[in-house]
């Protein structure tokens, strides 16, 4: 009998906590999180097929939320919340080589959480100034607007060919090589010793990107 009191008495206490939050706090919860998921899952993971910062992504999101969202009840001053977001906007784990595409999306989903949080607006103009956010971002992610740059870094053993008269064929080679129609190059760093240089390559990307 004992038992089955306290089990009452506890939930009783969670439902009184439970009900200490408003409506107004389940609907921005709500605005939030589908924003965020819209932006991961139909617009990142599409363009990107790599679930590894999945966990980060909705963690971070949440955890911004809702200490923005408690924080904000006490009169939080909205230079003191882009304090915050500056703090945590500037996290990376030291473990991981994140990618500047990867932190650019942690910033977004950070900068969905504090705006969701904390601003005066009503849900229809929270849930505007999120859909403006996915809009560019997908926008952004396809050809639409401009070709999409992408680079990466090769190791090249022909020394030679890194002499500024040498170029115009380098350039073929690189393109023979890696099958990629590149159209621009630069020379980030030369091993003499090894006869090496490293070379950062450019081209476009053509693929579509936008698949779920």
């Amino acid at each position: 009998m004992y038992l089955l009191q306290e089990t009452t008495e506890s939930l009783s206490t969670g439902m009184a906590l439970f009900d200490k939050l408003s409506l107004k706090f389940f609907i921005r919860l709500g605005i939030d999180l589908s924003s965020v998921f819209v932006l991961i899952r139909l617009i990142y993971y599409p363009n990107y097929r790599t679930k590894e910062f999945f966990f980060t992504f909705f963690i971070f999101n949440l955890v911004i939320f809702l200490i923005t969202y408690m924080m904000n009840k006490v009169e939080m001053s909205m230079g003191a919340a882009f304090g915050l977001f500056a703090v945590f906007s500037i996290m990376r784990y030291r473990s991981e080589d994140i990618s500047i595409k990867d932190l650019t999306y942690l910033f977004l989903v950070i900068a969905i959480g504090l705006i969701t949080a904390v601003s005066k607006g009503g849900w229809d103009e929270l849930s505007l100034i999120n859909l403006i956010i996915i809009v560019v971002t997908l926008l952004l992610e396809t050809n639409l607007l401009m070709k999409r740059e992408l680079g990466k870094s090769v190791l090249y053993e022909n020394i030679e060919m890194i002499k500024p008269e040498n170029h115009k064929k380098l350039l073929e080679d690189l393109r023979t090589r890696t099958g990629l129609n590149i159209h621009r190059f630069s020379i980030t760093k030369v091993d003499f010793l090894r006869d090496m240089a490293t070379i950062r390559v450019y081209y476009y990307d053509t693929r579509s990107k936008i698949s779920i």
